[in-house]
């Protein structure tokens, strides 16, 4: 099974993905767990991230691409991942997608956890002020302000994946607002009723 989970910032995405890499016996594929290791193991890609990296520059798409491919040659790839944090944009899903068909590899499904923004932000203003009146410091990035800024960029740069795949036939949409454990079973519900093949190694009990 090859996954990759979509939504904003704040729709539950890190929490769902380790539900289900612990249900499917799945690997996640971070790019930035990804490029740390390359850098660590000093592979020819890592190196060259590194350099980027040590200037302040952002890694261009072709380097995490080479990350990524070098990642899913190993073992335990084989069975499955769920792509985290890549791809935010079209080029980077269409980079993607060659670099998946020249391995002979093919993306089952891409998950959308589709949110109402409103209530995102609605939630981070609650905690904050809960926070506050318990006295408790709030985090410079868990602030309204910069959540709003967050899907500002989604909204331009990440959201047109979801026309994207779904052109593709590969997207699958989940109501990312109710609980965890009910994303979770409709996560799953959605996955079985497209098709998509389990693990080799079969499905792990919660």
């Amino acid at each position: 099974m090859r996954l990759i989970l979509l939504g904003p910032p704040g729709a539950g995405k890190g929490t769902q993905a380790q539900r289900l890499l612990h249900h499917y016996g799945l690997v996640q594929l971070s790019t930035g767990d990804m490029l740390r290791a390359a850098v660590a193991a000093g592979t020819p890609v890592g190196l060259k991230a590194k350099d980027i990296m040590a200037s302040g520059g952002l890694v261009p798409d072709d380097v995490v691409i080479g990350i990524i491919s070098d990642r899913l040659d190993q073992p335990d790839a084989a069975n499955g991942f769920i792509l985290d944090g890549f791809p935010r944009t079209v080029p980077q899903a269409e980079a993607l997608d060659h670099l998946l068909q020249s391995k002979n590899i093919a993306l089952d499904a891409v998950v959308e956890l589709r949110v109402d923004e409103n209530a995102l932000l609605q939630r981070v203003e609650n905690r904050v002020a809960e926070m506050t009146a318990r006295g408790e410091q709030v985090r410079a990035d868990d602030t309204p302000e910069v959540l709003s800024k967050r899907l500002a960029s989604y909204r331009a740069l990440t959201e047109p994946l979801i026309r994207y795949y779904s052109e593709r036939r590969k997207l699958l949409t989940v109501d990312g607002m109710m609980a965890i454990e009910d994303v979770t079973r409709d996560i799953r519900r959605v996955l079985r009723r497209s098709g998509v093949p389990m693990s080799k190694f079969g499905v792990r009990r919660w």
